[in-house]
């Protein structure tokens, strides 16, 4: 199965969760005790977006990304992130200031009297890792939350994770953007293969408690390859 089909079943499946998840109240805070930068550092591929501002038909306008974390000279954690764009590689990157809770961070040099807020709200480091954005323009709060995995493939506890904390936050299905990966063939690094298998999750029954973690009865799932 091609991955446009696997990109076109999950989100007939996340029509299917409506009414299933249901609204609840904005996440205060970070599910992380404390945050292991030198762990997290690395490559990561951006498997999902969501946000305020972001719609299901934007997919179209995005391939496949990766995010690169890492050290710069100043011992500051910067993030470089890389897209192909037909024959050209797209990059662009910026540094992050850390704040007082684990796992929070401002732009370093981002313009405006409201920088952009950044988190990374839950992550086990090897598999996946949940990144919420947040930034005030023109009296509005707006919202963005990135998913990110170590491999090609996601996790139906990790889909599940991502889905209710979208919900939580107030967002919608229309919200939720995938990465067109039809005509990826090279890595956004732009000099080797992506590599690995996409494998995407059918999510069904998911069930969300007001902290935005999943609860309830487990999701069943089905893994579709190309």
């Amino acid at each position: 199965m091609g991955r446009w089909c696997a990109l076109w079943l999950v989100l007939t499946l996340l029509d299917a969760l409506k009414g299933q998840i249901p609204n609840t109240k904005p996440v205060a805070g970070s599910v992380l005790q404390s945050f292991k930068e030198d762990q997290f550092q690395g490559e990561w591929f951006v498997i999902g977006l969501a946000g305020s501002t972001h719609r299901r038909s934007d997919k179209f306008l995005l391939n496949s990304f990766t995010a690169t974390f890492e050290r710069n000279e100043n011992s500051r954690l910067q993030v470089s992130y890389a897209m192909t764009r037909g024959h050209r590689c797209i990059t662009w990157s910026y540094v992050l200031i850390p704040a007082a809770q684990p796992g929070r961070f401002s732009v370093d040099g981002a313009s405006g009297a409201n920088p952009e807020e950044v988190q990374v709200y839950d992550t086990d480091y090897n598999v996946f890792a949940l990144m919420l954005f947040r930034r005030q323009s023109g009296g509005q709060s707006i919202l963005r939350v990135n998913l990110l995995c170590r491999m090609w493939i996601i996790q139906t506890r990790v889909l599940d994770k991502f889905v209710c904390l979208v919900r939580a936050l107030g967002l919608s299905d229309n919200n939720i953007v995938f990465p067109d990966l039809a005509e990826s063939h090279k890595a956004p690094h732009c000099d080797r293969d992506m590599g690995g298998i996409l494998g995407l999750p059918l999510v069904l029954g998911t069930q969300c408690c007001i902290s935005g973690e999943p609860c309830g009865p487990q999701s069943t799932a089905s893994w579709l390859v190309p």
